[in-house]
C-alpha cells in the first residue's frame, strides 16, 4: 500500500510538472517566436499606444464610428466577464432588449431590413466583427456624421471585409475597430506644411 502510495504521488508530481509548467512553456516560447502578434493578444498600436485587440469588441456610440454587435458581457465588452446572457427567446428582458435596438434602428434607416448582427449578441459577448450588410446598414449614419460621402465609407469597408476561413469557415466579416480607426485616419484634417 506504501509503494502505491508512493507510485501515485511521484506520478502526480511528474505529470505537473510535465503538463502543468514544461508544456505550457514550450508552447507559449513557440507561440511567441511562431506567432508573435498573436501570442501577445493581436494587439493594435496607433502612435505607441495600444488601442485594441483585433480579437476582442469595444463599445464605440459616437455616430461617427461604426457599431459592434451588442454585448452580454458583464456591462458591456467587459472581458473578465465574457459570455452571453443565457437569456431564452422568451425572456422578457431579452425581448425588450432586442425591441429596443430594433427600434433605435429603424429610426436610423427607416424601410431598410436590420440585419440580425445588429440586435442579436455573441456567444463570448465579445465580438469584433460585424457581418458586411450589418457595415452597410450604418453606412449612412456614419457618413453624415464625418461629413464624408457614401462612397468613400464604403470603400474603407471593402477594404476591411474579411473573406470566409480558408474559403469555407465561417462568414465574411467586419472588423469594427480597425474599419473605425481606419476612418479616423480618413477624417483627420489636412494640416498645411509650412
Amino acid at each position: 500500500m506504501k509503494k502505491q502510495l508512493q507510485i501515485s504521488v511521484l506520478f502526480t508530481l511528474v505529470t505537473t510538472l510535465i503538463f502543468g509548467v514544461v508544456y505550457p512553456v514550450v508552447v507559449t516560447g513557440i507561440a511567441r517566436v511562431a506567432f508573435p502578434s498573436q501570442a501577445d493578444g493581436s494587439l493594435i498600436v496607433r502612435n505607441g499606444q495600444v488601442v485594441g485587440s483585433r480579437l476582442i469588441g469595444q463599445n464605440f456610440s459616437a455616430d461617427k464610428y461604426f457599431h459592434p454587435r451588442p454585448s452580454a458581457a458583464g456591462s458591456g465588452y467587459d472581458s473578465m466577464a465574457s459570455g452571453g446572457s443565457y437569456l431564452g427567446p422568451t425572456n422578457q428582458a431579452l425581448v425588450s432588449r432586442v425591441q429596443a435596438d430594433v427600434d433605435r434602428l429603424r429610426q436610423e434607416r427607416p424601410g431598410v431590413p436590420i440585419p440580425a448582427d445588429l440586435v442579436t449578441t455573441s456567444a463570448s459577448g465579445l465580438d469584433p466583427d460585424v457581418s458586411p450588410a450589418g457595415a452597410d446598414f450604418q453606412v449612412p449614419r456614419v457618413a453624415k456624421a464625418r461629413g464624408i460621402s457614401e462612397d468613400e465609407v464604403r470603400r474603407a469597408v471593402a477594404r476591411h471585409t474579411q473573406s470566409r476561413q480558408y474559403g469555407f469557415l465561417g462568414e465574411p466579416r467586419v472588423n469594427v475597430l480597425e474599419l473605425n480607426l481606419d476612418l479616423d485616419g480618413l477624417s483627420l484634417p489636412v494640416v498645411p506644411k509650412p
